[in-house]
């Protein structure tokens, strides 16, 4: 099961960086979701991609907080984070 999910957007300079990020720190471990053509995503996070999920929940958005998602990554699925 993939724990890492980027809501992302063709043509966004700040998704292209988180893309790099995370195939930087979980290369081949996480998946990309485009906002465009799903009412509901562009509802939810149209205005703040990239978001970045972690197992289901919304880890961060805009920009990628490399040390805090390493750290929580470390973490099992389903544990506090912090």
């Amino acid at each position: 099961m993939t724990r890492l999910t980027l809501i992302s957007r063709d043509g966004c300079h700040l998704c292209e960086v988180a893309e790099g990020v995370l195939d930087r720190i979980a290369p081949g471990d996480w998946t990309r979701v485009e906002v465009a053509g799903s009412v509901e995503l562009e509802r939810d996070y149209g205005d703040r991609v990239p978001v970045v999920i972690l197992d289901g929940k919304e880890h961060g958005y805009w920009r990628v907080e490399e040390e805090r998602l390493l750290r929580d990554i470390a973490r099992p699925p389903g544990a506090p984070r912090l």
